[in-house]
């Protein structure tokens, strides 16, 4: 069993940064693939990055694409989304998820949220 645990969200201004972080319990967590998730208030949530765990391609939402890095560190079983140039329709809460087959297409594992505010 796996657990994930999110840390790093806040409020910022527009145009600044924030770095989300989620620490996963559990072995053999290098070899899963994982993802961020968003949900922001009356919508449905929606993959923001994600990363295989097989040949840690990267797959990213185009409303991000340039803004936003997806990162582990596997001796630290973290994973890791930069967030640069923040805009107010950032705002959300953002979910980790872990996929035990590395691949990316089902995502077993999730954590409970970090809300992350930006003001205009």
């Amino acid at each position: 069993q796996v657990q994930l645990v999110e840390s790093g969200g806040g409020l910022v201004q527009a145009g600044g940064s924030l770095r989300l972080s989620c620490t996963a319990s559990g072995r053999a967590f290098s070899s899963y693939a994982v993802g961020w998730f968003r949900q922001a208030p009356g919508k449905e949530r929606e993959l923001v990055a994600t990363k295989r765990g097989s040949d840690g391609l990267t797959h990213y939402a185009e409303s991000v694409k340039g803004r936003f890095t997806i990162s582990r560190d596997n001796a630290k079983n973290t994973v890791y989304l930069q967030m640069d140039n923040l805009k107010p329709e950032d705002t959300a809460v953002y979910y980790c998820a872990g996929d035990w087959t590395g691949r990316g297409a089902s995502y077993t594992y999730w954590g409970q949220g970090t809300q992350v505010t930006v003001s205009s």
